[in-house]
């Protein structure tokens, strides 16, 4: 069903991608920044990694079988991927990650932070990109499915925009606390959808 799928996208890819997550990273690497060119930096990091994103997802299929991977094959990757990431949310190391990421590219001056480390890799990272491409799969070259997750691609970034719009807001008011338990509920959905993930890559593998 369009809905199911439409909802299984949106929580697939908001909880990889982790806008509010990323809000403290986001403060982090714009440290220094005015508030007009903090929303500049959002702005641009949130259509790149939607460009990205979207990209994957319309050809990433064409690109596995150039390599000639299976589509099997990729589902059980891309699961076993997630549940890494899952795992670094729930113990709580996902977040270390993040934070020393953007210090590294605050000591090398990077000069355009909103492509690094903003949209890549913490946007549109090794996770997003693997649910994204796992998505289109699921979609099967259906206009309506692939529609959906396009759409649903643009509502996350737009999520990570508003996420870094209001980082110094949603940090002071979820606090140190409010933000662990977060990451940690996230972590264990996006943990079930990772198995669930490499499930189809198996029974497919195994399907007659």
């Amino acid at each position: 069903m369009p809905f199911d799928f439409a909802v299984a996208s949106f929580v697939t890819l908001f909880v990889v991608v982790d806008p509010i997550g990323l809000a403290p990273a986001f403060l982090a690497v714009t440290d220094g920044l005015d508030r007009h060119q903090r929303m500049r930096v959002a702005l641009r990091a949130s259509v790149i990694a939607a460009t990205i994103l979207i990209g994957a997802a319309l050809a990433g299929d064409w690109l596995l079988r150039q390599l000639g991977i299976s589509l099997s094959a990729f589902r059980i990757a891309g699961g076993l991927l997630l549940f890494s990431i899952a795992s670094e949310m729930v113990f709580g190391w996902r977040g270390e990650r993040e934070t020393r990421t953007a210090e590294q590219a605050i000591e090398e001056h990077v000069r355009n932070i909103a492509a690094f480390p903003l949209a890549i890799p913490l946007l549109a990272g090794p996770g997003a990109l693997t649910a994204s491409v796992l998505l289109a799969s699921q979609a099967d070259a259906r206009p309506l499915w692939l529609g959906i997750l396009i759409g649903t691609i643009g509502l996350v970034a737009a999520a990570s925009f508003v996420s870094f719009w209001l980082a110094g807001r949603i940090g002071r008011l979820m606090g140190v606390t409010g933000n662990v338990v977060l990451s940690r509920l996230l972590g264990v959905i996006l943990a079930a959808l990772a198995v669930q993930f490499v499930l189809d890559g198996v029974r497919a593998v195994w399907a007659p």
